[in-house]
């Protein structure tokens, strides 16, 4: 996701024409064009601060075992999810990385790290259990 704008530089920022429209709008020789570029964090970079835990979620499940489509609305405990522990804080002690979890979205704080897959953090001590 890329944008780019141009910021004119020099005198007459806007034009002071009461019917013109401002000249901020028009590409002239002495403008500065910026490209923005959203940010993209490897999420194994990321290392939580404390007790708290990095986390891959697995999407919820779209098909039941028998392969009939569920809505959103079917699928049941939505509020708790598992996932896998990326990362770990420093004061964690009885979970390591790599492990799968069960979690409530409630304690749970969400992040964009720019990738295709969804992140949180959460506490260790808020973590329901350890799926081995």
């Amino acid at each position: 996701m890329a944008a780019s704008f141009t910021i004119p530089l020099g005198i007459g920022f806007f034009s002071t024409t009461k019917n013109a429209s401002p000249s901020c709008f028009v590409k002239r020789k002495g403008a500065l064009r910026i490209n923005a570029i959203a940010n993209r964090v490897e999420p194994s970079k990321v290392v939580p601060q404390a007790d708290k835990v990095l986390i891959r979620v697995e999407p919820l499940p779209e098909k039941s075992a028998g392969g009939v489509l569920l809505p959103k609305s079917a699928v049941k405990f939505e509020r708790y999810l598992m996932g896998e522990v990326l990362t770990i804080g420093a004061d964690v002690g009885e979970v390591e990385a790599g492990k799968k979890v069960l979690f409530s979205d409630i304690n749970a704080y969400e992040v964009d790290l720019g990738t295709n897959e969804r992140h949180c953090f959460c506490k260790a001590g808020d973590l329901l259990a350890v799926v081995e």
